[in-house]
């Protein structure tokens, strides 16, 4: 399912109104399957030092899952929608099919937090089976954004396409510039 700019808007002001401090920009993913994790090292640790806001308002998967352990917990939040889904790092073999990285593997771990960490060794460990974290679930592990807290400010916004994920910006206003 698409969501047009119009939705992706109005989800951004809700969300606004509630993150809970001042940012210089705001990433809002959505649908996130995963790709290469030194990529998403590089993104989110750019976020972090830009102190961007990063927003969870759907499928968070793979190493999508690295934001909960590089961006600081006050800096990102989870929607009612945030799905993440864990699974042991691979790549592909001679023949194409994957093969467990184990140290691709070994390197999630060490980012994931050790609240993260326990839900994980908790429902299964990494393995070649995803494994998911929604809902209540979440609570403990990912802040809400939607509980009430002070209004952030957004001064800046930027659209992040890493692989064929794409992070929507906190305005098209200022997409246009």
């Amino acid at each position: 399912m698409r969501c047009g700019a119009g939705w992706i808007g109005a989800v951004t002001a809700a969300l606004l109104a509630v993150l809970p401090h001042d940012a210089n920009a705001m990433l809002v993913i959505t649908a996130d399957i995963g790709g290469r994790i030194g990529k998403y090292i590089e993104t989110y640790q750019n976020a972090r030092q830009t102190g961007e806001l990063v927003v969870i308002d759907g499928v968070c998967l793979s190493a999508c899952t690295l934001v909960l352990g590089i961006i600081p917990p006050g800096r990102v939040c989870a929607t009612s929608r945030a799905r993440f889904g864990f699974h042991a790092a691979w790549m592909p073999g001679d023949d194409g099919r994957p093969i467990t990285s184990p140290l691709g593997t070994q390197a999630l771990w060490n980012i994931y937090p050790s609240h993260v960490r326990r839900w994980i060794n908790n429902h299964g460990g990494l393995s070649r089976k995803m494994i998911y974290l929604q809902g209540s679930a979440l609570d403990g592990i990912v802040a809400s954004c939607e509980q009430p807290t002070q209004r952030a400010q957004v001064r800046s916004s930027r659209r992040i396409t890493t692989g064929s994920v794409r992070y929507h910006s906190a305005s098209a206003a200022n997409d246009r510039r």
